[in-house]
């Protein structure tokens, strides 16, 4: 079923009506620009002419004009029977999610219509099609030399040394790398301070990207329960005192979405410096605050000589492909010399794009923020489906975690293949992974919710189909709220 738009909806994301030029133009350069991006979907039935009159106290021809106006330019079309509906000039384009290791399955996009179990990813922030357009004057200044920045273009580097200076951690610009992404920054810190056969502990279950690269770069896994409290790290300090690294992820983590406390984050930093290892500290998901205001510091205000790594894939797009590493400036340079060895930079206009996005947002834009809880909301609603399952509701981030009583999770240990989920027969690893072969953790399949969105506030037909299999099944799930 298409979903449909309320005109009172439409008329609180189009705001009040620019106090230049016509009225019309306005409002239909206002759809354009939601539905560039993403947050009108395609084939969506926009409010009828006379609602939308009444919600924006406009004149019906003032309506009517902008409905003509996008159906010229290819961003609307009026069907006989069932209104005016949002087009996307060219047709949404499918694919897209966020592949998973080569070893874990084919790299190839889900059929259509099928809900993708794998990825945590939302769409676009709203404004990035702006900031692209406005990028443009700026990339003349960059196009009359050879446009190889290896280390980064230098207004990404001083704006994320910014934002990490904001959110209490001072840092200069020469401590950043950008990078192709997180796991690209992943890779280049492994190269450069892990060797074959290094021992780097990591929390288990996690995502399986980093696990992966983690291996490829030669490094050995040795795996921890995810921590918690400060009084669930007394087991910690043993396996660090043989150990080269540690690989953590201490806001909303994946799967989990457990965020470490300043208290742990203290302890954690002095057990690292007590066994003398590295911490690199995965902030992919850090900015995704959904309920109130950070509270917690940053792992590198704990631990000044931790490698930070982060991305905008989760706050701003995936189709950025932007990273980056905070590094020490003692480790700085090992870091530089093995980013040569990977690629030569960054595509120029993406780093300007995400450089402006964070100087005027900071982390997370907010209309971003308002649609994950919306979505989050909506999978939430699941629970009375599942009455026997409790549900942790983490202040941010992209999963909800939940669990089952063990009755339940004994059917599943009963019909379930080794490795495999009961219900779909999913290898768990496509959403999370083991540090260890031999670990007992539970597999945990993944409910989307990317139909989800403010303007559909439901989840996606097949979603009954699986809260019935996690029913049968009794197994953990966890729950992304990817608009």
């Amino acid at each position: 079923m298409a979903p449909t738009l309320s005109a009172h909806r439409l008329a609180s994301m189009v705001g009040s009506p620019a106090d230049d030029g016509p009225a019309y133009r306005w409002l239909a350069d206002t759809i354009r620009v939601l539905v560039s991006d993403g947050r009108l979907v395609h084939d969506t039935r926009l409010p009828s002419e006379r609602d939308l009159v009444s919600a924006l106290g406009l004149s019906r021809t003032t309506v009517t004009r902008a409905y003509g106006l996008l159906r010229d330019q290819g961003y609307a079309q009026a069907r006989h029977g069932s209104g005016t509906r949002v087009v996307v000039p060219g047709g949404p384009v499918a694919g897209g999610g966020e592949p998973m290791p080569s070893a874990l399955g084919a790299l190839s996009a889900p059929p259509a219509g099928a809900i993708d179990l794998t990825c945590a990813a939302p769409p676009a922030a709203p404004g990035l099609t702006t900031a692209y357009a406005d990028s443009a004057p700026r990339l003349a200044g960059y196009t009359s030399g050879a446009g190889y920045f290896p280390l980064g273009v230098p207004e990404l580097r001083e704006a994320v040394a910014e934002r990490f200076t904001a959110r209490g951690v001072p840092t200069a610009a020469d401590q950043i790398i950008v990078t192709t992404g997180a796991l690209a920054a992943l890779a280049t810190v492994f190269r450069a301070l892990v060797g074959r056969g290094d021992r780097v502990v990591i929390e288990n279950p996690t995502y399986p990207n980093s696990l992966a690269t983690l291996r490829h770069s030669g490094g050995r896994p040795v795996a921890v329960p995810v921590l918690g409290d400060v009084d669930g790290m007394s087991g910690l300090r043993s396996t660090l005192a043989s150990a080269k690294a540690m690989l953590v992820v201490p806001d909303f983590h994946n799967p989990t979405g457990r965020l470490l406390d300043d208290a742990a984050r203290a302890r954690l930093a002095g057990e690292w410096r007590r066994a003398g290892v590295v911490g690199v500290v995965d902030e992919t998901i850090a900015e995704l605050w959904l309920d109130g205001t950070p509270d917690v510091l940053p792992m590198a205000a704990h631990s000044p000589d931790c490698v930070t790594v982060g991305t905008a894939s989760k706050t701003l797009w995936g189709g950025l492909r932007v990273g980056w590493i905070r590094a020490p400036h003692k480790l700085i340079g090992a870091i530089a010399t093995a980013r040569l060895t990977l690629d030569l930079g960054g595509p120029v206009q993406e780093q300007l794009v995400t450089a402006s996005m964070i100087r005027e947002h900071g982390g997370l834009p907010e209309d971003a923020a308002r649609s994950i809880r919306e979505a989050r909301d909506a999978v939430l609603g699941l629970r009375d489906l599942l009455p026997e399952w409790s549900v942790t509701v983490p202040r941010g981030g992209l999963l909800l975690c939940g669990d089952c009583p063990s009755p339940a999770r004994r059917r599943w240990r009963e019909r379930r293949r080794p490795g495999e989920c009961a219900w779909c027969r999913a290898r768990p690893s496509r959403s999370t992974a083991t540090a260890s072969r031999r670990s007992s953790a539970r597999p945990t399949p993944c409910v989307p919710t990317s139909c989800a969105t403010p303007c559909r506030g439901s989840l996606p037909p097949g979603t009954t189909c699986v809260v019935n299999g996690f029913n049968q099944a009794g197994t953990t799930f966890g729950a992304l709220t990817n608009v």
